[in-house]
């Protein structure tokens, strides 16, 4: 699976983890240079706090586009460091 956005590639796995209809890419997958760490959190009911990273590529801004759950919650261990994404960020085969 790819993670594209402003048609770069910003993440790449074969091990992604699949929850609610969201790919969660391992962090190890994520190209750093396109990712800014957020000041946003956002509260699961069952996976925790959320933190979120923004994604850059070139003039191209995707405000808290991926998030993550740096301390899930024991029901959605299965995504502790890993990262989704949303807000134009396209999750392709």
């Amino acid at each position: 699976m790819r993670a594209v956005f402003n048609g770069t590639t910003v993440a790449e796995s074969s091990d992604t983890v699949v929850v609610e209809g969201n790919h969660y890419f391992p962090a190890s997958a994520l190209d750093m240079q396109y990712f800014e760490a957020s000041s946003t959190h956002t509260i699961c009911g069952w996976k925790g706090q959320a933190s979120y990273y923004t994604v850059r590529v070139g003039d191209q801004v995707a405000e808290d586009a991926a998030w993550y759950y740096p301390d899930p919650k024991e029901a959605a261990n299965h995504v502790k460091d890993r990262v989704a994404f949303w807000k134009g960020v396209k999750v392709v085969e």
